[in-house]
């Protein structure tokens, strides 16, 4: 990493001054990163850090990868904003390049992941009025208990985490929450005004909880019987990090609506997308959606060459490859602290036994040892490492928790 000159106030100072600025909406671990490349950060001091969030998936590719990079480099030097008021240049090879990646027929692209999710709502709502039928305002949505699909008001209506909904209210109606991994309880909720069935084929906030075999099948084939969408929130399964470019490919399972972003925007600048069958985005007529960055070239430009990255199925199979030496790592550290975990690809939810301390507190002390995770739930720490993660550097953080763990 080439290394600038140092910043005058180091890591403490710098917490300090954040306190009285900055909205307190989160509680970071107390590391302060000045430059990352590949797989690890380094701090304001020069103490470097083995990356194993990758920013809950957003550093898919790891960081700063130089083909990501040089493609915002290019771009910078040509164009960067239009807005939607006009046509640019690099919008359509985007579009085109991400619906055959995905196999489905339309884009619609947006920044963020809430925006994907609160786009896929509306997209699911104007569907059921004007294809399936269902009177005005009557639409409802069924989604599943512990999710988490974002932050704006509308989505923490249906969210089951008080610490998200609790002083927000009154919330956004149309939504029936039922378990998550429960096809009868989802059978039950959907009825003549379901417009869709919105899940994460993997809940990463809540501990990466992978559900039973079929279940993805199940709600694939209730949706089509019972004449509504299905919508996969990929937002964080997706673009690789299974070991499939889709999480719902593990049952190939084709969804109406598939919701992108993260690893989408290459941890360089914000984007996300809907995806889906034509005959759903298709709904969608001029000035009832839209977004002044959605789709700007900067976007498109790096989203390209996210795709061109994920085109050569590298990245799917090194996180097919590397999975299988997360598992068996955390297998080898269960009674050894770890009382339990649920790992797919590179992406795994590890329970620590609550005597050994909280998940924040575990994590604290991985990053006393050159490691950052970030916990969930209890003692619960989820791992999600770049997929150019080596087989060594692996390795090394599974013996650092180790190392935590029976210290």
């Amino acid at each position: 990493m080439t290394a600038p000159a140092r910043p005058t106030r180091g890591s403490e100072e710098l917490i300090r001054a954040e306190e009285p600025v900055l909205a307190h909406n989160y509680h970071p671990l107390p590391v302060v990163v000045a430059r990352a490349e590949g797989a690890w950060v380094e701090d304001v001091e020069g103490r470097r850090y083995l990356d194993m969030l990758a920013g809950y998936s957003a550093l898919n590719f790891g960081h700063r990868h130089p083909a990501l990079v040089e493609a915002a480099h290019r771009q910078l030097d040509r164009l960067t904003l239009t807005s939607r008021a006009f046509h640019n240049d690099r919008l359509a090879g985007f579009a085109e390049r991400l619906a055959a990646l995905t196999g489905t027929d339309m884009v619609l692209p947006m920044n963020t992941g809430a925006e994907a999710v609160e786009s896929g709502i509306k997209v699911a709502r104007k569907w059921a009025y004007d294809v399936k039928g269902v009177p005005a305002d009557r639409a409802t949505i069924v989604v599943a208990a512990d999710n988490f699909h974002g932050r704006t008001t509308t989505i923490v209506s249906f969210s089951t985490d008080e610490t998200a909904r609790f002083g927000f209210g009154p919330f956004t109606p149309g939504f029936r929450i039922v378990p998550y991994n429960d096809l009868a309880a989802m059978e039950a909720a959907v009825d003549e005004t379901t417009a869709a069935v919105l899940i994460e084929p993997i809940q990463g906030e809540a501990g990466v909880n992978i559900p039973d075999d079929g279940y993805l099948a199940g709600v694939r084939e209730l949706t089509r019987r019972k004449g509504c969408l299905f919508v996969a929130d990929e937002i964080q399964s997706g673009l690789g990090r299974t070991g499939h470019t889709l999480a719902v490919e593990h049952e190939s399972v084709v969804p109406d609506v598939v919701l992108l972003g993260k690893a989408l925007g290459g941890g360089i600048v914000p984007v996300s997308a809907v995806v889906g069958r034509r005959e759903v985005l298709g709904v969608l007529h001029p000035g009832e959606h839209g977004s002044t960055f959605g789709g700007n070239p900067l976007a498109a430009a790096v989203g390209t060459a996210v795709v061109e990255l994920l085109e050569t199925g590298e990245f799917q199979r090194r996180a097919a490859e590397l999975g299988t030496v997360l598992r068996e790592g955390l297998t080898a550290l269960v009674g050894k602290g770890v009382v339990g975990f649920r790992a797919r690809g590179l992406w795994a939810g590890v329970d620590v036994d609550p005597a050994l301390g909280s998940g924040r507190e575990i994590s604290e002390r991985l990053m006393r040892e050159g490691v950052l995770v970030k916990d969930t739930h209890g003692s619960t720490i989820r791992l999600a490492p770049p997929l150019t993660v080596t087989g060594p550097e692996l390795e090394g953080a599974l013996g650092t928790l180790e190392k935590v763990l029976t210290s």
